[in-house]
């Protein structure tokens, strides 16, 4: 396991700025979730520390690997991604949506080692979707397909964990699972930076809360330090009370 060192991260579109000399570090075993209010960056800052969106200036380490310098299969091997939207192409049976994320490793479906086929099975045991796996996607739930991509995910047996609202749609039920396993997947020793809009969830389930506004990072700590009544105020310009991290909303400002 390695520690994700994002450092002086710049992202332009048109000579705007919409991520502005951002760094920050999550350790093994350590969930970061980025809260901040729509068009605060959060997505472009995700996607250009995977290297999915040319940064203009900036670095990110996985231990002694700069993750720009790797090519997409070592990348893959190194980082897993659950973006906001996950289409699929075509209704496949979930087992083979989950062998997906043994592609990075060289493989394709049908031809798994046994290496593979254990890194699926556990993945599927994991998310609890052992019993759908000859079932097509086409007939899940919306919350059934959640964790058929957090299994995918997980398949593919990386250190790093980058999520952007995983929880999207889902009812509370299953928002709580989806928060569980990526909360398991630390547990284990890996390394979660995670995008919520869920505030209280967020600071139920984080090891830190990175605060962005206007595409940087204006506060960096753990809930039960940088949860507060200003917080909210600056970065959603809302009114609110904190107590025992439990968010009383009074209102806009």
């Amino acid at each position: 396991m390695a520690e994700l060192v994002v450092s002086n991260i710049t992202v332009l579109a048109n000579e705007n700025k919409l991520v502005d000399n951002v760094s920050f570090r999550v350790a093994p075993g350590e969930m970061a979730v980025l809260l901040g209010p729509n068009g605060a960056g959060k997505t472009s800052l995700i996607r250009a520390l995977l290297g999915l969106q040319p940064p203009y200036a900036g670095e990110v380490r996985l231990g002694q690997d700069r993750v720009f310098e790797l090519d997409a299969m070592r990348r893959a091997r190194k980082i897993s991604y659950l973006p906001q939207s996950r289409p699929l192409a075509w209704p496949a049976k979930v087992r083979d949506v989950v062998a997906l994320g043994r592609f990075s490793h060289g493989v394709s479906i049908g031809r798994l080692n046994d290496v593979d086929l254990r890194a699926v099975d556990n993945a599927m045991q994991a998310c609890d979707i052992t019993h759908l796996a000859e079932r097509g996607t086409d007939s899940l739930s919306g919350g059934e397909l959640a964790r058929v991509h957090c299994a995918r995910a997980f398949a593919a047996q990386t250190p790093v964990l980058v999520a952007d609202e995983p929880i999207a749609a889902l009812d509370p039920r299953h928002q709580f699972r989806i928060m569980d396993l990526v909360k398991a997947f630390v547990d284990g020793g890996g390394a979660a930076l995670v995008v919520l809009h869920d505030i209280q969830l967020a600071a139920q389930y984080a090891s830190r809360l990175l605060w962005m506004k206007q595409g940087r990072i204006i506060a960096d700590g753990p809930p039960q330090e940088t949860l507060t009544a200003e917080q909210l105020r600056s970065v959603y310009g809302v009114k609110a009370r904190v107590e025992n991290l439990r968010i009383i909303m009074d209102g806009a400002l």
